[in-house]
């Protein structure tokens, strides 16, 4: 039986892997801009003039944005999985339980109050740096108070609509520095908060892909502790679990990825929320062994697919939280139609 469903775990893997080297071609040679595929070929391969305009829009747009959003999938959907988990919640993920709010609280406040810059003393910081700073202040604090408010609420529903309530809280900070800002600041954080891949530069890409990757890895290091917590707190102690020491890290992991995603791409919704779902029911198991690995690969299929679907139109392109919710809300509506909701 366990050889079984290792195979299946196996065979999902090569699965979605092989969906996500098609998905990320396909987000390479095709877009808004119709480019022959010929001359995309020659383009990725270096024989292409320099300063094609098609060049341009291959290497500088159409290849960090693929990148982007191979990682930016990942990250969001591995900080749900570990919410979910943590909050013992089916629902919970980084946009229900208030956290992206956060991180765009803390962006709002750069952005519309204090003109792109961050300054403490005589240090002072501006440009994306001050944005990801801002972002994973934000998130980290939002998490913390939910940390804090799983201790006193015992009831997984009323966590939900705690950071439901956080979350509320936030946009309508956001609501009010909409009447404060100056129109420049206003129509910056309108667009920031559409959400997109294209937000990371090659200059950027260095730094987007090392902080993702170590958020990631920092996941990956809490599965036997994340498969403890599936049997209780209590029992997790008893294993040996530093339950202090996992939570501290589950905080930091999932406040860094939440803060560089929405830093970089904006406030995306229901990946985080929905992709873990979709990993469970492919494997049937809550086994994060094998779960975790195939979250963070879904994650990383359906932001590409999204992605795809977004830049496909001709001469348009699609706000992404215009299109995650189409996939993200029926499985969300499964989920509770299924009963797997439990307050």
């Amino acid at each position: 039986m366990n050889f079984s469903f290792k195979n299946k775990s196996k065979n999902i893997s090569i699965l979605l892997s092989l969906s996500i080297f098609i998905l990320f071609l396909s987000n390479i040679f095709f877009g808004s801009v119709s480019i022959p595929i010929q001359e995309t070929w020659n383009i990725l391969i270096g024989k292409a003039d320099a300063d094609s305009p098609w060049r341009y829009i291959i290497i500088e747009c159409r290849l960090p944005q693929a990148l982007t959003a191979l990682l930016a999938g990942a990250g969001l959907a591995i900080s749900g999985l570990m919410l979910q988990t943590a909050f013992d919640n089916p629902l919970a993920g980084p946009s229900i339980l208030g956290i992206t709010s956060g991180a765009s609280l803390g962006v709002a406040i750069v952005m519309m109050s204090m003109g792109g810059m961050v300054t403490a003393g005589t240090l002072t910081i501006g440009g994306y740096m001050a944005t990801i700073l801002s972002a994973f202040i934000g998130s980290i604090f939002i998490m913390g108070l939910l940390l804090l408010f799983s201790n006193i609420l015992k009831n997984n529903l009323l966590l939900l609509i705690t950071g439901i309530m956080l979350g509320y809280i936030t946009t309508s900070v956001i609501s009010l520095l909409n009447y404060t800002t100056t129109e420049q600041g206003l129509q910056s954080y309108t667009l920031w908060g559409l959400g997109n891949f294209n937000g990371v530069s090659w200059e950027q890409m260095p730094f987007f892909c090392i902080t993702m990757v170590l958020g990631i890895g920092i996941a990956l290091s809490l599965i036997k502790p994340l498969n403890a917590l599936l049997l209780g707190n209590q029992y997790a102690e008893n294993l040996g679990v530093n339950l202090k020491r996992v939570r501290n890290l589950l905080l930091f992991s999932t406040g860094l990825l939440c803060a560089i995603v929405t830093a970089f791409c904006g406030p995306i919704s229901f990946i985080g929320l929905a992709v873990p779902h979709i990993a469970r029911l492919m494997l049937h198991s809550n086994n994060h062994r094998s779960l975790m690995p195939i979250t963070l690969l879904c994650g990383s299929a359906i932001a590409l697919f999204c992605n795809l679907l977004c830049t496909l139109p001709k001469e348009l392109v699609i706000p992404l939280n215009a299109v995650t919710p189409i996939i993200g809300a029926p499985v969300i509506i499964y989920v509770i139609c299924s009963k797997r909701f439990r307050g």
